[in-house]
Formats: C-alpha cells, sequence, structure tokens
C-alpha cells in the first residue's frame, strides 16, 4: 500500500500482461474505487482486499477500454452489484465489443458491460474528500483519460504514459501524434513531484519522465 496524504493506493499487477490495477480510497474513509481491474487473479485479489479492509466499492472506473484493463469488471459487478462503472466516453463502446477491446483478436473474448456513468476530459470526480480531474490522453485508445489528483500529488495515467516509454499506437482507432501531443499538454503540465501511477511498470513522476523518457521528443513519429 502506497499513501499520499490521506489517499490510499494498494496496486495489484496482473502476471500476463503486467497489467497494473489499483484499489483506492481515503484515509478514515469507507468508500473506494477499483481502478483498471485487469485478468485474473486481480479481481479476487481486489475482493480481498475489500473485504479485508472494510471498504466499500462506490465505483469501478476505468481509463480506457483495452481487455487487459477491463477483465475484472464482470466479476466485481457480480460481488459489488452497488458499485458504480464509471468509463470513458470514447472508450465506452469498447466494453462490450470484444473486437474494438482486442480480446477477440488474442482468442480470448471479453464482454464486460454498459457503464452507468461516462467521463469526459474536464470533468471531476469525487473520492471522500478528494476532488480527480479527467485529463485528455487519448491517442494509444480513441478515449483514454487520466486521473488526476492535485492534493495527493498523484496521477493515474492507464497507458499513455509509463516509466520511461508510451503507450503503443499500432492499435485501431491509436494516434501517436495526438497521444504525444496530450502527453505534452495534459501531463508533462503538472508538477514535477506528481507521481505517476500507470497502466504498466513501477510508478514514477513527471519531472523524472520529462528528462528522462526517449519517447517524448517525438523522434519516432519521423
Amino acid at each position: 500500500m502506497n499513501t499520499h496524504g490521506p489517499l490510499r493506493i494498494e496496486p495489484f499487477v496482473e502476471p500476463s500482461f503486467q497489467e497494473n490495477g489499483y484499489l483506492l480510497w481515503v484515509d478514515g474513509i469507507a468508500d473506494a474505487w477499483a481502478v483498471d481491474p485487469g485478468l485474473p487473479p486481480t479481481p479476487q485479489r481486489m475482493t480481498d482486499a475489500i473485504r479485508r479492509r472494510e471498504l466499500a466499492l462506490r465505483a469501478i472506473v476505468i481509463t480506457h477500454g483495452h481487455a487487459d484493463h477491463i477483465a475484472g469488471i464482470p466479476v466485481l459487478r457480480e460481488r459489488f452489484p452497488d458499485a458504480r462503472l464509471i468509463a470513458p466516453e470514447g472508450d465506452r463502446h469498447m466494453l462490450t465489443d470484444a473486437a474494438a477491446n482486442l480480446s477477440a483478436p488474442m482468442g480470448f473474448p471479453i464482454v464486460a458491460s454498459e457503464p452507468d456513468d461516462v467521463i469526459r476530459p474536464g470533468d471531476t470526480l469525487a473520492l471522500g474528500e478528494l476532488t480527480w480531474h479527467v485529463l485528455d490522453v487519448s491517442g494509444h485508445s480513441p478515449g483514454g483519460v487520466a486521473l488526476h489528483c492535485p492534493v495527493a500529488g498523484v496521477v493515474l495515467t492507464g497507458d499513455a504514459l509509463f516509466a520511461g516509454s508510451i503507450g503503443r499506437t499500432d492499435f485501431p482507432g491509436s494516434s501517436g501524434r495526438r497521444l504525444l501531443d496530450n502527453i505534452r499538454q495534459n501531463l508533462l503540465t503538472l508538477p514535477d513531484d506528481t507521481v505517476v501511477y500507470s497502466g504498466h511498470g513501477p510508478a514514477t513522476a513527471i519531472g523524472q519522465e520529462r528528462l528522462t523518457n526517449p519517447f517524448l521528443d517525438g523522434a519516432w513519429l519521423e
């Protein structure tokens, strides 16, 4: 578990795709989010953590619609039927389309469900006392978003920005130029000490990526 002021973040790494799902809650408040629940065993491990910590899962929040980030939705919705499913408007179709979320081409079609709520860049979400800002990081997927909490100094970037890398842009609906522009405009403008929790790999910081990430100069687009 990682602590950022009142915010608590517990990461869960799914072994097949090394996808990071996250359980978020605020100290002293039972309300929790499950962010990007992936393939097994992540849904069961999230369930165990929610029950062990006596949390109440209020929302399943999706940063983008690719299969490795949505596979755990059905399990969590069955176990926590009161939790709302929140997904980016631009990727909502991917939750119920196995071809669009790339699971069908890999031979294991995944169909989740329609979201209860859609989010768009510029929206805000509340978890306890903390406000989260929805940022446009589309480009890896058509409607991918990041979730930034200024008070806690963290940003969840999905598959847009990684430690030392960025998201792939060779998928249907991807755009390298759009992804790079959004990273530069909406992520690299955050404070240097903002901690980055991404969809794969270790945590990093905005300042570290600005200085050392070799993909941010855009040379790979040429």
